[in-house]
């Protein structure tokens, strides 16, 4: 399929919504089937977004400089832009391994953030990619993965997960 490929699924930012998950009483999910394999090469292609640097920070003796000025001044210290997005990704993959459960392959609860955070995931590796000062060349089936997991999530319906009742 390609790296191109792969990107092309991703819809164009200025044009797609999330749907809304407003439905009452209960969690919203979007059940999905999910493999190890393919968990494994979601963790795999993590690995390799999180070692990208985009802004420099970690490799420019000026921005380190900048950022340990911050730091002991005020208290404060540069921070990367994406390190909220690693964050989210680390924690929709622990979720995702908390539903397959060492089973090979199963079915896991895409919540709404779940649905966002595969959107920009796929969106952030198609920028570092893209990026020529990044360098950021992936492993074109993680990408793959990627792209089809987001792929269905993205035409699953919601369901409610632990619905409540009228009574409670």
């Amino acid at each position: 399929m390609g790296l191109d490929a792969a990107f092309a699924t991703l819809p164009d930012p200025g044009s797609y919504t999330f749907p809304d998950p407003s439905i009452p009483q209960g969690d919203p999910v979007m059940p999905v089937a999910l493999t190890s394999d393919e968990l494994d090469a979601l963790l795999d292609l993590y690995e390799v977004f999180v070692a990208v640097d985009p802004t420099g920070i970690d490799t420019n003796p000026v921005l380190q400089a900048t950022s340990q000025f911050l730091r002991e001044t005020f208290g404060t210290s540069l921070e990367r832009p994406d390190e909220r997005l690693h964050d989210d990704i680390a924690g929709m993959l622990n979720d995702f391994s908390d539903d397959l459960g060492g089973e090979s392959i199963g079915v896991v609860d895409a919540t709404p953030a779940h649905h966002r955070t595969l959107y920009f995931f796929l969106g952030g590796c198609r920028a570092y990619h893209v990026a020529p000062h990044v360098g950021f060349d992936p492993p074109v089936p993680a990408v793959e993965t990627l792209a089809a997991v987001f792929e269905r999530v993205r035409e699953q319906e919601y369901y409610l997960k632990r619905p409540g009742t009228v009574l409670e």
